[in-house]
This record gives C-alpha cells, sequence and structure tokens, in this order.
C-alpha cells in the first residue's frame, strides 16, 4: 500500500528499463510492464510496454499471450498516468465503475523476442477536485508493431486517502484486514476453469453446477502483489475469464477475446463471494462463446460481467 503524500515526478519520455514500480502500484518489479509515456496532446497520451515470452501467472500457453496480462498493462496505465500526468500524490486509491476490453487473438502470438507494446490513451470526463482528478474515464487502443490489437475502456474515481478511510470506515487499518483474512477454500479442478496450477484457480467448486465460491488466496504473489483491504479487480476479472471456460468446455483450449464488467460494491475478505455463470447461445456457428457473469456477497451484488471466449483450434 502506497502511504507517501508526495506529488511524483517523472519524465514523459521513453526509458530503457520499466517505470518505477509506485506508479503503477506494484510491489514487486517483475511485475511492472510499462517501460515509458509521452504525452500528445491535451488529455491524450502514448504509453509503451513490453510482454516476456513467459510468466509465473500470465502464462503462454499454446502460443498466444495471456489476455488477462493485456489486462493488467492497461490497468498499469491508470495509476502511472494520475502519477505522473496529472500529479496524483502516492497514498490515493483508485477504484472501478467498469472495464471493458475487446482483443484480437491473431496479435497475441508469443514470438521469438519480447512483445513490445503501445498503448494510446485518451482521457475524458475528468472530474477534479481541488486542482486533482477525484474520476476519470479512459480509452485505449492497444497496439503491437504497429497493428491493433485491443481496445479497452474504463471510468474511475480517484480517492484521497481520507476520503478512502471514510468510503471503508469500520473496517480496520489494511494491514490488519489483510492479516485477518481467513484461508481460501479448495480450488476447482484446474483443467475445469482452463489453468494448468491450482494455485492460480480463484474459483472453488460448490455441489450446484455454473455456482462457485470466489477465492482468495492473499499468498498469491501476483494477485495480492502487496497488502490490500478487498479483493482486487485483477482477480475478480481472473474469476470471469475461468467462469467462462467452466461453463463452455467446448472452447477449450481457448482465449478470452472480450470483457465486460461492472464493479457495485468492494469484495470483502470477511464472508464467502458466490459466482454464478451461464454460457449464452453462440448468434451463428463458429461465433465467439458467451458467458453472463453475476457475483453476491451477503446477498448483495458486487459484479456482473460477461466474458467471450474463442477456440483456440480455430485459430
Amino acid at each position: 500500500m502506497l502511504v507517501s503524500a508526495e506529488r511524483p515526478v517523472m519524465p514523459d519520455i521513453p526509458l530503457s528499463t520499466t517505470v518505477p514500480r509506485e506508479f503503477v502500484h506494484r510491489t514487486a518489479f517483475a511485475e511492472v510492464f510499462l517501460t515509458g509515456w509521452n504525452k500528445a496532446n491535451e488529455d491524450t497520451f502514448t504509453v509503451t510496454a513490453q510482454w516476456p515470452r513467459s510468466h509465473s501467472f500470465y502464462t503462454t500457453e499454446h502460443g498466444v499471450y495471456d489476455p488477462m496480462l493485456l489486462a493488467e498493462t492497461v490497468r498499469q496505465t491508470f495509476p502511472l498516468l494520475n502519477h505522473a500526468a496529472y500529479g496524483m500524490p502516492f497514498g490515493y486509491q483508485l477504484s472501478w465503475s467498469y472495464f471493458r476490453l475487446t482483443l484480437n487473438p491473431q496479435g497475441m502470438s508469443v514470438e521469438r523476442t519480447p512483445a513490445e507494446i503501445e498503448l494510446r490513451v485518451r482521457c475524458s470526463d475528468i472530474r477534479y477536485q481541488r486542482g486533482l482528478p477525484a474520476a476519470m474515464s479512459m480509452h485505449v487502443d492497444v497496439l503491437r508493431a504497429g497493428t491493433p490489437i485491443a481496445v479497452a475502456s474504463t471510468r474511475f474515481g480517484c480517492h484521497t486517502p481520507q476520503v478512502y478511510r471514510r468510503l471503508r470506515a469500520g473496517r480496520g487499518e489494511v494491514a490488519e484486514v489483510f492479516a485477518s483474512a481467513p484461508p481460501p477454500p479448495e480450488p476447482a479442478c484446474c483443467t475445469s476453469v482452463g489453468r494448468t496450477r491450482s494455485q492460480d484457480v480463484v474459483l472453488s467448486p460448490t455441489p450446484t453446477s455454473g455456482r462457485w465460491q470466489l477465492r482468495l488466496d492473499t499468498d498469491h504473489p501476483v494477485l495480492f502483489d502487496h497488502a490490500v483491504d478487498h479483493a482486487p479487480g485483477m482477480l475478480l476479472m481472473e474469476a470471469v475469464r475461468q467462469a467462462a471456460n467452466a461453463v463452455d468446455p467446448h472452447t477449450r483450449p481457448g482465449i478470452l477475446t472480450a470483457l465486460d464488467i461492472t464493479f457495485h460494491q468492494y469484495v470483502e475478505f470477511s464472508s464467502p463471494c458466490w459466482i454464478t455463470a451461464e454460457a449464452v447461445p453462440p448468434i451463428s456457428p463458429g461465433a465467439r462463446s458467451r458467458t453472463q457473469v453475476s457475483a453476491q456477497q451477503d446477498g448483495i451484488p458486487v459484479f456482473t460481467a460477461s466474458g467471450g471466449v474463442a477456440s483456440l483450434r480455430n485459430k
């Protein structure tokens, strides 16, 4: 958790290394994928990134990059630009309203060298408070070697430490909440959710088909890179991806090509979160498989989402 209140200063030029980890809210250097940024125009930026040929969690199965690596790369642009371009002090918290992503699987192949990625970011609908963004929307075009491979859009809030404490009132300090998180339930079968390692499974089986308990393993070195007081958004999106793989086994091996998630509430550690998913029949033969996903905690909806998966057998 970042606690410094100083305003960050970072040159708006491409770097020969990654950006500072503090700018993307990561602790491990290995989890930073952005390499630089520059301002193209008013509220318009170009961000560069590099993907490794292999990764412990964002695995490169079947010769293609993990779409969640792309999602994490886009996510890192949010704090980077808020800190570096808009002067947001460290210690501020970002909260997602929604996140949408579509990608072309043909652009996700793993080559002999790391993938060089360019993100063209347009910020809009910025609401300022005391000269700093309090909320904004972003549209991101993702290119690889000059060729568009994905489009993402999002809106999120930017909260001062004081505001965030009020939002999270009564839940204790972050380190305390994180340390008291209950142990995770048993994972679902790896192959059923499209993963290869049980420690990377974020769903736990229930007796009901198409229903799981969200699995929050706070020892996971990537999904929980640092102490937090609620389930990270990237983990929730991973749950959508795994549920989409589980409800339509005909797409395995498959690749997530579309994700649309709306966040209604924080997902807490203190009580079980239940995930339900249902496959939606393709609109035409050979069309992308679609899955509707919803989540509830203590009887309250916490997020709703849809995911599209394309079979790699058709690549």
